[in-house]
């Protein structure tokens, strides 16, 4: 079943949306951010708009046809990562590089939606992008403890982009691509011997149970992060009453880029203490090992900035314009 958010406001509920995502109903992104966006939406509509939330792709396909359900109307409203699609959408992929993005997800978060609003409306043309985020810094979470470089080499982990599969590799690490759900089973039957995923993700797979060692890059840049779309089905929103769409567009852009980016940067703190209190073992590089890191994955970036040219695109500039708007958000945030 879907879930319900003001059953109240059934009966006159002018546009009906229906919202796809592939987490499961007790993840955060749902209950911490989609669900309060949703009833935000309907409480400021006066109950015109409602929002129906359909979790761990009830609506049939699989996380990677989400964009395109979006597109379609399969779905009015999609949450899905750009990365689930390699390729697909290289410009967005600048906050993907390795040791470019900032620890904090707010940050990423207003950083990547404000680089969206000047430079991706023909990459994501197809839809009504809501919003753009990025979570906060991302881990190694494995079965051995991971402290230089050459904890790394041969070590199996499952990877979430493009990207931070090409910036492991270039650790020496042998990199898997993977969709969350099928972690933890990997994980137990020992297919990995750990992921990358920030906190936020841990508890809903239940990796602080099956890896015990935990490994984060200090300060910014950091490793890795992930970025998000929250889209809506262009026709669907074209197609409301104009003081409606005016309600959807006050709560897009920053504000709802803002309402998520907390969330990551909030349950990071929480997860951390959970997973420290469980007895896990919690490690920072140091700042001479994470300069290594940062070394041996540059080739990561120079051949993207190369490739980007190849399709067109102006890869060196995008990367000075994300850094801008990393270094300008900091300051803010």
């Amino acid at each position: 079943m879907p879930a319900l958010l003001r059953e109240g406001y059934a009966q006159s509920a002018e546009v009906q949306l229906r919202m796809h995502h592939f987490l499961p109903p007790v993840a955060n992104g749902q209950t911490k951010f989609l669900a309060p966006w949703a009833k935000k939406v309907e409480e400021e509509s006066k109950g015109r708009i409602k929002i129906q939330i359909f979790p761990a792709m009830q609506l049939g396909g699989s996380p990677p046809q989400l964009f395109d359900q979006a597109r379609d109307g399969v779905a009015d409203l999609v949450w899905t990562l750009p990365g689930n699609t390699p390729g697909r959408f290289p410009g967005i992929e600048t906050f993907e590089l390795p040791f470019v993005p900032h620890r904090r997800a707010i940050v990423n978060s207003l950083a990547v939606q404000e680089f969206a609003e000047a430079n991706l409306r023909d990459e994501f043309k197809e839809v009504k992008p809501i919003c753009f985020w990025a979570h906060d810094h991302g881990l190694i979470h494995a079965n051995k403890p991971v402290r230089t470089m050459e904890d790394m080499k041969g070590l199996k982990l499952r990877f979430p982009t493009r990207l931070a599969g090409e910036a492991l590799r270039a650790l020496g690490a042998s990199a898997l691509g993977m969709p969350i759900p099928q972690v933890p089973e990997s994980l137990a039957q020992r297919v990995i011997d750990g992921t990358v995923i920030p906190w936020e993700v841990v508890p809903s797979i239940k990796v602080q149970e099956l890896v015990k060692n935990h490994t984060e890059i200090p300060g910014s840049p950091t490793l890795y992060t992930a970025t998000f779309v929250l889209a809506m089905n262009r026709a669907k929103y074209e197609g409301m009453p104009a003081d409606l769409r005016e309600v959807i567009d006050r709560n897009s852009g920053q504000v709802a880029a803002a309402m998520a980016g907390r969330v990551w940067d909030e349950q990071a703190v929480v997860v951390s203490d959970m997973v420290k209190k469980r007895g896990n073992t919690l490690i920072t590089l140091d700042e001479a090992e994470a300069k290594r890191w940062q070394q041996a994955t540059q080739p990561v970036i120079d051949n993207w900035v190369k490739s980007t040219k190849e399709r067109g695109l102006d890869g060196q500039k995008l990367l000075e314009q994300a850094r801008a708007a990393l270094a300008k958000h900091e300051k803010a945030a």
